[in-house]
């Protein structure tokens, strides 16, 4: 929560200056999006609070919930969104191509990624770290106890190079198998292909959910990394990424001044500026990103601020459980 906060402060409270032009007389993508009366979301195949489809095909999870704040953003909908279930090897090629338009895939923020792949990330959504899963059954309690076990990695990921480099400067030998897809590790695991399952340990928590009998299976204790997961857009359209900043910073903003789903329209009343400024009741700041100036009101009202969103999805009351930490 500190981490946000901070960004949150960095934020100054919607407190920018109206230099720029308003973002949707710049065309690009904010406009192609408007157009065609959808934001085209990338997500996961399935990782539950994260981004996973129910029976009916209807997405919901963290990440989700991020990709219909901007529906609420631009439409006042938070169904005009449009969901490109996308693997790890896929993703960024799908938003570079402009397939689309925001990527909001349970990806790492990194310095490589950042730099050479012609994107930019919006922020943290939540931060992570990758973790191991073992079966109970074979008596490991430590991620240093792991010397001769075959290890299932998803390919294209930060986790094979974190993997990697924890057994290198550890000394301890393993035979890794990879994988094009997430569902094919955990399929692999399932099946006694491999005896350790490493990702994100949010992921992990959510993938032994599916495994026939999860009781059996243990998260170990080690934290190999740190993996801040966020939504990306693509570089050269600087209007767009405010808007996707600004949506998040928004997400942040409102928790940090008590403004949630239940009270948002008795804080339409508020004295506060800067509660007034959140909602739109003061202020232009819609017209700074090209939506809406009641954009920050309609978001929270529809889907709650970001401490919200984290409870509804993977917080410490739903079937993953994951305490709030620093997110």
């Amino acid at each position: 929560m500190q981490k946000k906060l901070i960004l949150a402060a960095l934020a100054t409270a919607f407190g920018m200056s109206a230099t720029a032009s308003n973002a949707a007389s710049d065309g690009g993508t904010l406009q192609a999006v408007t157009d065609k009366g959808f934001v085209q979301c990338g997500v996961t195949g399935g990782v539950r609070g994260f981004s996973a489809p129910d029976a009916n095909n209807n997405w919901s999870g963290l990440e989700v919930d991020f990709c219909r704040a901007l529906g609420a953003a631009i439409f006042d909908d938070v169904d005009a969104v449009r969901y490109t279930p996308l693997t790890s090897t896929e993703r960024f090629a799908a938003l570079s191509s402009g397939e689309i338009d925001v990527l909001s895939r349970t990806t790492t923020w990194t310095m490589t990624r950042d730099t050479s792949l012609g994107i930019n990330f919006v922020g943290v959504m939540f931060y992570d770290g990758q973790g191991f899963m073992v079966r109970k059954s074979d008596g490991i309690e430590s991620a240093f106890d792991l010397g001769g076990a075959s290890v299932c990695i998803e390919a294209g990921t930060t986790t094979e190079l974190n993997a990697a480099d924890f057994f290198s400067s550890n000394d301890i030998a393993v035979n890794t198998v990879v994988f094009e897809e997430q569902d094919e590790v955990l399929q692999a695991y399932q099946d006694g292909r491999c005896d350790v399952y490493t990702t994100d340990s949010s992921a992990l928590a959510a993938e032994r959910l599916n495994l026939e009998d999860p009781a059996a299976h243990l998260i170990l204790s080690e934290i190999i990394s740190k993996e801040p997961l966020g939504p990306s857009v693509r570089q050269g359209d600087d209007a767009w990424f405010n808007l996707n900043r600004w949506v998040y910073f928004l997400l942040l903003n409102a928790e940090e001044l008590g403004v949630t789903q239940a009270n948002v329209d008795e804080m339409l009343a508020s004295d506060n500026p800067a509660i007034k400024r959140l909602l739109g009741v003061e202020g232009t700041y819609g017209d700074m990103i090209g939506v809406s100036n009641d954009w920050g009101y309609r978001i929270i009202k529809a889907l709650g601020n970001y401490g919200e969103m984290y409870e509804r999805h993977v917080g410490p009351q739903t079937e993953i459980g994951i305490a709030r930490g620093v997110n």
